[in-house]
C-alpha cells in the first residue's frame, strides 16, 4: 500500500451537514478539510434535501474522496424528526454512490469509540482527540467535527470491511 486512501466522513442532518476529509497511509491520518452544508429552514421540504444534495456534491467533487463514511440515523421519540433526519440521510448516502464511492455506515457509538476509546462520550472529548489524532485539523462546530471522527472510524475499520465484502462475495 503506498497510496494514501482519501476519505469524507458525513454527519448527516437536515439543518446541517457536517463534512470531514482525511487521508490515510499505513496508520497515519490526515486533515484535508471539514464543513459544513446548510439548508434553508424557510424552504419546503425537497428544496431543503436539494441544498443538501448540491452542496456536498460540490464538496465530493472539489475533494474527490476515494470512500466515504455515514453515521447512522438513531431513532428519536419525535417520528417526524426521525423521518425528515432519514430523508437527508438518503440523499447524504446518494451523493457519494452516484459519485462511484462505496458508502460504508457506522453507529454512533462505534465511532466514538474509534475516537476516543469508548463507545459513550462528550462532544468535547471528541474534539480533544481530533486535535491529537490530527494536530492540523481545523473544524467549526460539532457537525464538522462529527464528519471527522465518522472519516477516522473507517480508517480505523476500513480494512475489516473490505475483508467482510469479500468473504460475502460482494
Amino acid at each position: 500500500m503506498t497510496d494514501a486512501i482519501r476519505i469524507i466522513g458525513i454527519d448527516p442532518g437536515l439543518r446541517r451537514t457536517g463534512w470531514g476529509v482525511i487521508e490515510t497511509l499505513g496508520n497515519s491520518l490526515r486533515f484535508v478539510a471539514s464543513g459544513t452544508v446548510t439548508s434553508d429552514g424557510d424552504l419546503d421540504l425537497a428544496s431543503r434535501l436539494c441544498q443538501l444534495h448540491d452542496g456536498l456534491a460540490e464538496v465530493v467533487h472539489a475533494y474527490q474522496p476515494d470512500e466515504a463514511a455515514v453515521e447512522q440515523t438513531f431513532v428519536n421519540k419525535d417520528a417526524v424528526a426521525t423521518l425528515k433526519l432519514g430523508q437527508a440521510r438518503g440523499v447524504v448516502m446518494l451523493v457519494p454512490a452516484r459519485a462511484g464511492l462505496r458508502v460504508s455506515e457506522y453507529a454512533p457509538n462505534a465511532v466514538k469509540k474509534a475516537v476516543i476509546g469508548v463507545g459513550h462520550g462528550e462532544k468535547k472529548q471528541i474534539h480533544m482527540m481530533l486535535k491529537i489524532l490530527m494536530p492540523k485539523a481545523e473544524f467549526k462546530g460539532d457537525d464538522a467535527a462529527d464528519a471527522l471522527a465518522i472519516a477516522i472510524c473507517h480508517a480505523h475499520n476500513r480494512g475489516g470491511e473490505r475483508m467482510r465484502r469479500v468473504l460475502a462475495g460482494a
